[in-house]
């Protein structure tokens, strides 16, 4: 009986952890719009240097973390340089493939004679 009830409580383990990220996500901002995760990476700038030190200090350990280096990212941009690139290509795809049909063709051309 146990052996048949272990992978059900597997599956639903790992179903409950996936969707726990998945809610974790959601309310923090991750899967909305770029302001919104621009928002949640300042957030999450600020939490994690304080709680790295609480939990240093609840272990015992008296190491001293380097600083965070200043990253100057912003999603926003990235995410537009993307779908400029991305639609940009789209735009030229028909004129590359006749480029290329052409060239091949002549290439063809050139093995047969």
């Amino acid at each position: 009986m146990a052996a048949r009830i272990w992978p059900l409580v597997k599956l639903a383990t790992k179903v409950t952890i996936a969707g726990g990220a998945v809610y974790v996500a959601c309310d923090s901002g991750l899967l909305g719009s770029s302001e919104q995760g621009s928002e949640a990476l300042e957030k999450a700038k600020a939490a994690v240097p304080p709680a790295l030190q609480d939990w240093m200090k609840y272990f015992g350990l008296e190491a001293q973390l380097p600083t965070m280096p200043k990253i100057e990212f912003s999603p926003v941009n990235s995410w537009n340089a993307g779908v400029r690139w991305t639609i940009s290509s789209l735009s030229e795809a028909p004129t590359r493939a006749s480029e290329y049909t052409n060239q091949g063709l002549q290439y063809v051309k050139d093995l047969i004679k």
